[in-house]
């Protein structure tokens, strides 16, 4: 099925030059960019981005980590988009992820993990609306 999803390259991949790498990865995979900028998250954003995590111990450096630098932000589309970029993305602790995904690649470590990306339907439609609301239908 043809969907779409939200995808953001986090800060230590854009300051590390590691953009061009990952993007390429995804129109490797035959997805097109649907939409893409690069941004300074506001904390007001960044609280609305990482929302579901509210009040875990975790939460506040988080936030103040996605607001430190650039992030790059990107709609992607193809077949398969949300379990097919995940997949393409690796678990999320970096040290666990399978060798060749993105975070095992230029993850760091669990909070610098490289990438986030959308992790079911609901939650792309609802960063896909934060961040690029002229998308939204």
């Amino acid at each position: 099925m043809r969907e779409r999803t939200f995808i953001m390259i986090k800060p230590e991949s854009v300051e590390r030059g590691h953009i061009g790498e990952i993007i390429t990865r995804f129109e490797h995979r035959g997805f097109r960019i649907v939409a893409m900028r690069m941004e300074k998250l506001s904390r007001e954003k960044a609280e609305a981005q990482y929302e579901e995590h509210r009040g875990k111990d975790f939460f506040e450096n988080l936030v103040s980590y996605i607001c430190s630098a650039p992030v790059v932000l990107i709609v992607i589309e193809g077949e398969d988009a949300i379990s097919t970029a995940r997949k393409i993305v690796g678990e999320t602790d970096p040290k666990k992820a399978e060798p060749g995904t993105i975070r095992a690649d230029f993850g760091i470590d669990i909070q610098r993990n490289a990438i986030h990306a959308a992790d079911s339907p609901e939650k792309a439609k609802l960063e896909i609306k934060l961040h690029f609301p002229e998308l939204s239908t």
